[in-house]
């Protein structure tokens, strides 16, 4: 028997008498002195004599994991080299996902009142009015007493026990519980992707509408359809965890919350999501993009919201992109794939102009509501007084909007005080010693960060170079400064910094963004955590206070990223159905992205970019993959690097770059070049890689070669 474990192939293990496998099934085997979890695997054994066969330790009681899924391990696999293992890693995740659940007692009401009422038992049986099963535990959370009341109360026989276990954890959506009015391009797009559900075959469909269109109502008509023909939904979100707003729209469509998966979700209720997947009870999920690698019993239809969002590629251990592998698992389960953005990627527009994806499109704003007027601001002109960020214009529209009882956002993609900080007697810099990258100042923590390794130290009281105190000058602006000036302008304005470097856990930045919402705050400053989706409808101003920032880069993809933050962050305003304005500072207005953006002529960028990937042969018109060879010794690891590139095989249509210092040298004191294939579209990129890589000098010396299929990232 073959078995796939957390390693490069598949190993040959003896069955046991009395216990029967197929391929997929769940077990445990002896890895060295360890036991491991691994799958029973399609493909012959070796011939290996028998009695050196270490047995399998123990079948797990879960569902095997089916064909379409194996072969999307073994596609995932190949294509990004990762080891065959590590992908189903992914897959089993972790052995607590996979335990059987422990028996959970609850509590209701049984109707009669205790003979001796305390203040303690009265919150009790008022919690219970509000919901009428708990479990005993999160009864006596949330009433505030120790569990000893509620014991005293089950004693007493006011309370009486409830098996929860037995109770279903994640209810069936309904999806015809509350059917969603739609108007006339809606309506039209729904009639589309239900065309695609009723086909019940591979396609791919790129939902583009602008912001505040209405996309997710018009998927959510599509997921019913699978729910009424008894499939499995999947919706990947780059921010889940964050999206309380997509949760809620789901429960007031479909009458409960969907299955949730990502990093917030606790051991216990990710291996109900797990299991409920594999046995088909649990019917549609919305998660991250490791929700991709669960064991879905019949998934027939795969969403993948903001399909552009750089999130979706993961970047450690096997890299993949998300939108990319969930448009495969659709192309191996025969069902269809679901592209929805307001900012579609490069990529996706330009498979959706070529017809290998259909497009569907949105146009307007739901409802009437008008998409932002957007001005640009040149600071050469327009600009602020010296030691200021903020254009005096910008300042002005904001304090219109307060007084109006509107709430103003405020945009820097750059976390912290400042970027830089320096000694102005001898020009010393603040440098992290791990990576090649400046310590960024946080003030309101007096730390000075890497935001790379997370190296951290205090901020000291002179120049650690010279000695000068009182020498020491931040420059440049973060969204901590930007807070200071915006206190200074507005001191009794509510004002709230979104970052994450402020706002610790999920939980913190969900009440955050409730507040928000609810208009318990007059000034939101935030980074890209703004542009996730969220739905502000007192936003009427929007301010983006350094636009250049994005475009100075050498990636690629500047213009790309640049496009697409802009766009989401100004779609925050007028969701309302208010008139909102954007203003855009920049000392570069005559810009090409810039100036699509504030004509509102999205058409113009599209065909500009794909005009110059095109003669560029850059994706989608080419191949890219990025080999960064790293080390703690520079000169050993800039040696492996042109020994890597002396193997490279000679093929028609292909280049190999570099070696080259990657942007950023060092990272967590690994020194790193970087190799960049640059092909034709019709080459087979990984077998390109794989095939080098076979005849490459071996990793000694803690040398690491990490491949990357499709680059999304270039630092």
């Amino acid at each position: 028997m073959q078995c796939a474990v957390a390693v490069a192939g598949a190993y040959t293990y003896a069955v046991p008498e009395g216990m029967t496998l197929a391929p997929g099934d769940v077990v445990t085997v002896p890895l060295g002195p360890r036991e491991a979890l691994g799958c029973v695997w399609d493909e012959a054994g070796d011939d290996v004599d028998p009695a050196r066969l270490r047995d399998v330790a123990e079948k797990i009681d879960v569902p095997p994991l089916n064909a379409e899924l194996r072969q999307f391990v073994d596609w995932v696999s190949a294509y990004t080299l990762a080891d065959r293992g590590m992908v189903l890693k992914m897959v089993l995740r972790a052995p607590d996902v996979l335990a059987a659940e422990k028996p959970v007692t609850g509590v209701s009401w049984a109707g009669a009142r205790p003979e001796r009422m305390t203040p303690a038992r009265a919150r009790v049986l008022e919690r219970l009015e509000e919901q009428s099963v708990w479990p005993k535990s999160a009864l006596a959370d949330v009433a505030g007493v120790s569990p000893g009341v509620v014991n005293g109360l089950v004693e007493a026989g006011i309370l009486e026990r409830i098996d929860l276990s037995l109770r279903p954890r994640i209810e069936v959506p309904d999806p015809d519980h509350a059917v969603t009015a739609l108007d006339k391009d809606q309506s039209a797009a729904v009639d589309r992707l239900r065309e695609a559900v009723g086909e019940d075959a591979f396609s791919v469909s790129l939902l583009d509408g602008v912001t505040g269109s209405g996309k997710t109502e018009v998927y959510f008509e599509a997921i019913a359809d699978v729910l009424r023909q008894g499939g499995q939904a999947l919706v990947l979100l780059p921010e889940i965890a964050l999206t309380q707003d997509f949760l809620r729209r789901f429960a007031r469509r479909f009458g409960t919350p969907p299955g949730e998966w990502h990093s917030g979700v606790s051991g216990k209720a990710r291996a109900r999501v797990w299991q409920g997947v594999a046995r088909g009870e649990v019917r549609v999920v919305a998660g991250a993009r490791s929700a991709l690698f669960l064991p879905f019993a019949n998934l027939k239809l795969i969403v993948v919201d903001e399909e552009h969002d750089p999130a979706f590629k993961q970047e450690d251990r096997a890299t993949y992109h998300a939108r990319d592998m969930a448009v495969k698992r659709g192309h191996i389960g025969d069902f269809p794939v679901v592209l929805s953005s307001a900012t579609p990627s490069v990529e996706s527009r330009a498979n959706a102009d070529q017809g290998r994806y259909a497009h569907i499109c949105l146009p307007e704003r739901f409802g009437g509501a008008m998409l932002p007027d957007i001005e640009l601001l040149d600071m050469r002109q327009q600009g602020p007084e010296r030691g200021s960020f903020l254009a005096p214009k910008l300042i002005g529209a904001i304090r219109d909007c307060v007084t109006a009882g509107e709430q103003a956002l405020v945009f820097l993609n750059r976390r912290g005080y400042a970027p830089l900080t320096l000694c102005r007697r001898c020009g010393f810099r603040f440098e992290c010693p791990n990576c090649t990258a400046w310590l960024v100042e946080h003030r309101f923590r007096r730390k000075l960060t890497c935001h790379h390794c997370g190296h951290e130290r205090p901020v000291p009281p002179a120049c650690p170079n010279c000695g000068a105190e009182d020498a020491l000058v931040a420059c440049g602006p973060g969204v901590e400064r930007v807070a200071e000036e915006l206190v200074g302008h507005f001191p009794d304005a509510r004002i709230a910094v979104m970052s994450s470097d402020l706002v610790p856990g999920i939980r913190a930045m969900r009440a955050l963004l409730a507040e928000i919402e609810a208009g318990h705050v007059d000034i939101v400053i935030g980074t890209q955590l703004v542009a996730k989706g969220h739905n502000f409808p007192l936003m009427s101003v929007v301010g983006v206070v350094d636009a250049d920032v994005g475009l100075q880069s050498a990636d690629p993809r500047a213009n790309e990223r640049t496009f697409q933050i802009l766009q989401q962050v100004i779609g925050r305003a007028g969701r309302g159905g208010q008139r909102a304005h954007a203003f855009v500072q920049t000392y570069v207005p005559e810009n090409p992205v810039l100036q699509a953006i504030a004509a509102g002529d999205r058409e113009a960028f599209y065909a500009r970019e794909l005009d110059l990937r095109r003669a560029a042969g850059m994706p989608p018109f080419g191949r890219l993959a990025a080999l960064i060879v790293s080390g703690r010794d520079r000169a050993k690891t800039d040696m492996h690097a042109r020994a890597l590139k002396s193997c490279a095989p000679f093929v028609d249509q292909v280049q190999v770059l570099g070696p080259a210092e990657a942007p950023i040298a060092m990272i967590r004191g690994r020194y790193r070049m970087r190799l960049l294939v640059k092909a034709a579209r019709n080459v087979d990129v990984p077998g390109f890689v794989r095939g080098w890589l076979s005849g490459a000098p071996p990793e000694r010396g803690g040398i690491r070669v990490q491949v990357d299929i499709d680059p999304v990232s270039f630092l």
